[in-house]
């Protein structure tokens, strides 16, 4: 972009420039927006958004084998640093840990984070969102460019320039040409150029930059905008100012430095951006045009052409004959690179672990993952059963775990009914390969979190059995060890949800799973202790206590004397730090009320994840759960009597 038309977003207070102006109203589109499938039929969907990124920055180098470390420089605009995120986790919890102290601060939190006390869900779309759901999108939106998904990778670039630019269709010549040579040789240089004039409506003739725009639709066709907005900056005081909507999806890195600087301002104010409303219902308007004019039809014609020149002679007998031999003759895709290099016969290039983007198997991502963005399931889904298996025989790990991924997040988006069989012959074997080739071939632990982080989810939003298996694959994640205490605590926290949204029937509450509920609530409560988080620690304990008198139906009852003791320093952590006080979180452990707590839920059968810590916790009276580091004086004394009493000299 040139320096004038920088300085002209600069001066109207955004010193990010046009992409920090744009940013807060690309995450949601005006309106509604339609696009069509692959098979032409059209549907609309009420939420769309585009994220803007800086062209350079953000990107894997192919020496970098799927790990990244983050620089933190505060000096520096968060858009031109290089960050590689081996420490990105380190940065989500840095993120994570100043929102979890501010929500402390406040007197009336309850630490919630998304779950009622009864455990049911709140709604996540409240004016306060949860924490939760925070982690998750620094999660999502911490990912830096990659050769293995696409995307990160640009679909559209924006090109613009001002009224003031001297030589202005020159100088979109030239922008035009360097755009495409700051990208990796693994990004595909066929992504669409939009074309932006802004107007300066206080200093400039609009007849001029009229006449200038048209001669920009003649030189580079209808993919153009005039954007006209006024160049002062807005102020709280003027009649017509709104505030500019906070930007959601920035990344760990971008949200640590934002916190830094708002540490150290005097005036907090000063962070709060205004803009004019007829600037914001032009800056509306542009994204809007944008999107549904320019960028979804281009993605729609990229499909259907991909689709029919590359993913269609894959498919069927003659495509799986083409790649037998490929594979065992040496055949391979002609005058590519990857062929020379890779003595195999495979596009895959080694050396660089990647496959160049001119290769079938990048233009295959791309397809699936432009059908993935436009919500096309089916076609992402078979697309991503295609590469995977090609991965897998060229050996190329980070792009097989990927794609094992995606397809099955793709299945388990799609509105079609899943049985419990289906889920086990097909999502969890495609999540086991994920994780395997993410963890153990590749070493991207953030890779395997975020696959099954979203599987999870996805799994409890099917409702019925479908919440047991989120439940699995969530103790699946606490059992790799790959987590940060923050993320430990509301990955524990989302498991006892997902038992608690298990369907029930009839007045006993057939069915239920309220007990493993109450017990996750337990461990989460632990675990918000450990990382000093009371209010969150004492409300998964009021969760529980609430949870175990349902199950109970007259009295609360643990459903081991053993845990009595773990129930008992939870409740002395949460209360010495003079935090909700008052709660009534007594617990009996009457024997003759046992048996009604193993009963009441049909068919309910602990998994091992479950079961083992609670057995150690009972054998053990120090060591009241699995890695609790409590060390309890009422316990040592319990153990020490019974081991006085038991005939042993």
């Amino acid at each position: 972009m040139p320096a004038d038309t920088e300085r002209f977003i600069q001066r109207k207070g955004f010193s990010g420039g046009f992409r920090a102006l744009l940013r807060s109203f690309g995450e949601r589109i005006q309106g509604n927006v339609v696009i069509r499938d692959s098979i032409g039929g059209s549907k609309s969907w009420e939420e769309f958004g585009v994220r803007f990124i800086q062209l350079g920055p953000d990107v894997e180098t192919p020496s970098m084998s799927g790990t990244f470390r983050p620089t933190l420089d505060p000096q520096r605009p968060s858009h031109a640093k290089p960050v590689h995120a081996d420490d990105t986790a380190a940065l989500i919890d840095e993120v994570l840990d100043y929102h979890l102290k501010s929500e402390d601060a406040r007197p009336d939190s309850k630490g919630n984070g998304g779950l009622a006390l009864d455990g049911r869900p709140e709604n996540i779309h409240a004016s306060a969102p949860s924490l939760y759901s925070l982690y998750l999108r620094k999660l999502l939106s911490s990912m830096p460019m990659v050769s293995y998904e696409v995307f990160s990778h640009p679909v559209a670039c924006l090109i613009a320039i001002s009224s003031h630019t001297p030589a202005p269709i020159e100088t979109l010549r030239q922008l035009y040409g360097s755009a495409g040579s700051k990208m990796p040789p693994w990004v595909s240089p066929e992504y669409l150029r939009y074309y932006v004039l802004i107007h300066d409506e206080e200093n400039d003739d609009i007849t001029q930059s009229t006449s200038l725009y048209d001669q920009m639709k003649r030189h580079f066709g209808l993919h153009c905008h005039l954007l006209r907005l006024r160049s002062t900056q807005c102020v709280p005081t003027d009649d017509d100012s709104i505030e500019v909507p906070p930007c959601e999806w920035l990344s760990a890195e971008e949200e640590t430095v934002e916190l830094q600087l708002r540490v150290r301002a005097d005036d907090i104010e000063t962070f709060n951006k205004y803009i004019f409303e007829s600037d914001a219902t032009a800056i509306k308007g542009f994204l809007r045009e944008m999107v549904t004019q320019s960028i979804i039809p281009f993605m729609e014609a990229r499909v259907v052409a991909w689709n029919d020149q590359v993913a269609s002679r894959r498919r069927g007998i003659s495509g799986r004959f083409i790649s037998l031999s490929k594979r065992w003759t040496g055949f391979s895709a002609k005058g590519t690179t990857a062929s020379v290099q890779n003595p195999s016969g495979s596009n895959y290039n080694p050396t660089h672990g990647i496959y160049p983007s001119e290769t079938p198997e990048a233009t295959m991502r791309q397809l699936a993952d432009y059908a993935f963005m436009l919500r096309d399931w089916k076609l992402s889904h078979s697309t991503y059963e295609l590469l995977r298996i090609d991965f897998g025989n060229d050996k190329a790990w980070k792009y097989h775990a990927a794609a094992n991924e995606m397809a099955a997040i793709s299945l388990l988006l799609s509105p079609q009914t899943m049985s419990s069989r289906t889920r086990s012959e097909t999502v969890d074997q495609l999540l086991d390969a994920a994780l395997y080739s993410y963890l153990t071939r590749s070493s991207i632990p953030l890779g395997a979190i975020r696959c099954l982080i979203l599987s999870m989810e996805l799994l409890r939003g099917r409702g019925s059995s479908s919440t047991e298996d989120a439940a699995k694959w969530g103790g699946r994640l606490l059992e790799l060890s790959i987590l940060s205490p923050i993320a430990q605590a509301f990955i524990t926290e989302r498991m006892a949800e997902c038992y608690s949204s298990r369907a029930r029937t009839g007045t006993h509450l057939l069915g239920s799973r309220n007990r493993q509920a109450a017990l996750w609530n337990v461990l989460a409560s632990e675990t918000w202790s450990k990382v000093e988080v009371y209010k969150r620690a004492q409300s998964r304990l009021q969760d529980a206590s609430v949870l175990y008198s349902q199950v109970g139906q007259s009295e609360n009852v643990l459903p081991f004397p053993s845990m009595f003791y773990l129930w008992e320093n939870l409740k002395h952590t949460a209360h010495a730090s003079s935090l909700n006080e008052g709660v009534d979180l007594t617990i009996t452990t009457d024997p003759a009320n046992l048996n009604l707590l193993m009963d009441n839920e049909e068919s309910e059968q602990l998994s091992d994840f479950n079961f083992q810590p609670v057995m150690k916790s009972a054998v053990a009276g120090d060591s009241l759960s699995l890695e609790t580091g409590y060390s309890n004086p009422l316990a040592q004394r319990y153990n020490s009597e019974r081991l006085e009493g038991d005939g042993f000299e």
